[in-house]
């Protein structure tokens, strides 16, 4: 005879995990979801398991370094969020004719494109899912189509580390030839043909993360699409507000976000080694809160400034315990084995490490070198006194 049947069926590995981190972020809290640049941000410090938990929980880490009392310096003016939005607004008036020019001239894929006869699909569904879902329908009509399609604001869905991500590049082209090109828009000047160096690679970082999401729809397409390797860079001209384009090639950036994202831990696991109980509801105490988030390693470090809004609080633990995590990876990278100030400075010192050992050997002698250029300054002031 067959078994008793259960009242509910077991829960399944993915709504198990689901469940877990609904209970760390707060189980009524909507969870915050990832973008494209705190993907970029994550596959940059794929080391740090504190990041990758609290971005895969969705949790909140501005409020919740408000609640730790090390808030973040991170937030678009409204002067420029407005400027940025009509600049794109420019951009894909009357259907995107200009950024479609700009889309061919910079990277070609067909024959000139015709204003008022591309075609740009309503993109509109309930919820990401749901728009994801429209989306990789709207890209499949478009390549059998064969003329020029924009896809304004399109939803893509990215697996991080079990843990399913949504990104919303600005635009991607469909080709009359049947690629694929993600159009990144952004305020910033670009002056004589060229922009701020540090800002065009935090935009190629962002548009490989939409490249690479767009990848994974073209895999599950028979023939699947190109994804074109130059993504399409527009700012204003100069000093005006007239767009202007670039052609960025991002397989570098493909290559190390794939690297990275792939070498990632996992979330379950860093959640499974949590106490009991550990949760990161940014309406619990501080005290409790902080030691919630120190229960989590992770991986400090000065870039972490300018992509996570946790960094003022792990520098402070980091300095605290002496990291040299703290000092910048190009040094952490050069003192091997050595991962604490103290341990560098005794080891400096003579008092401990292998005489033997490269790093040992450099620190001593630039600590001699250090003493006898503190002589040789001591004696030469002593001497004009």
């Amino acid at each position: 005879m067959p078994g008793p049947q259960t009242s509910a069926d077991p829960p399944t590995p993915g709504k198990a995990l689901r469940h877990r981190l609904a209970e760390l972020r707060g189980a009524d809290l909507p969870a915050r979801p990832l973008d494209a640049r705190a993907l970029a941000a994550l596959a940059a410090n794929p080391g740090c398991g504190r990041r990758a938990l609290l971005d895969g929980a969705g949790v909140d880490k501005t409020a919740l370094a408000e609640s730790l009392g090390s808030p973040s310096g991170f937030g678009q003016s409204q002067f420029a969020f407005m400027r940025g939005n009509a600049f794109e607004a420019r951009v894909k008036a009357d259907g995107g004719a200009e950024l479609l020019r700009l889309t061919h001239a910079r990277v070609g894929g067909g024959p000139e494109p015709v204003p008022g006869e591309s075609a740009v699909p309503d993109l509109s569904a309930a919820g990401p899912e749901g728009r994801s879902a429209r989306t990789a329908l709207a890209l499949r009509e478009a390549t059998g189509a064969g003329g020029w399609t924009l896809l304004d604001h399109p939803m893509l869905a990215l697996d991080v580390a079990g843990t399913p991500a949504f990104l919303e590049p600005d635009a991607v082209v469909v080709h009359p030839d049947g690629s694929w090109t993600v159009v990144e828009i952004k305020s910033f000047p670009m002056i004589d043909g060229s922009a701020d160096a540090a800002k065009v690679g935090a935009a190629a970082r962002q548009s490989a993360v939409y490249a690479l999401a767009l990848e994974r729809v073209a895999q599950r397409m028979d023939p699947a699409p190109r994804v074109r390797h130059h993504v399409v860079l527009v700012c204003p001209k100069d000093f005006s507000n007239l767009p202007t384009a670039s052609a960025i090639d991002v397989r570098k950036q493909l290559s190390v976000t794939r690297r990275q994202l792939a070498r990632l831990t996992r979330v379950e696991d860093i959640a499974a080694e949590l106490p009991e109980g550990t949760t990161f509801d940014v309406r619990r105490p501080a005290d409790e809160l902080a030691a919630a988030v120190e229960a989590v390693p992770a991986t400090y470090a000065p870039e972490c400034l300018s992509t996570c809004e946790l960094a003022f609080h792990c520098r402070a633990r980091a300095r605290e315990s002496g990291e040299v995590t703290s000092l910048g990876r190009a040094i952490r990278g050069e003192l091997g084995g050595l991962t604490t100030i103290g341990e560098v400075l005794a080891a400096a010192a003579g008092s401990t490490g292998d005489p033997a050992d490269p790093t040992v050997a450099a620190l001593r002698r630039a600590a001699g070198l250090r003493r006898e250029a503190v002589a040789g300054v001591g004696a030469s002031g002593g001497a004009e006194c």
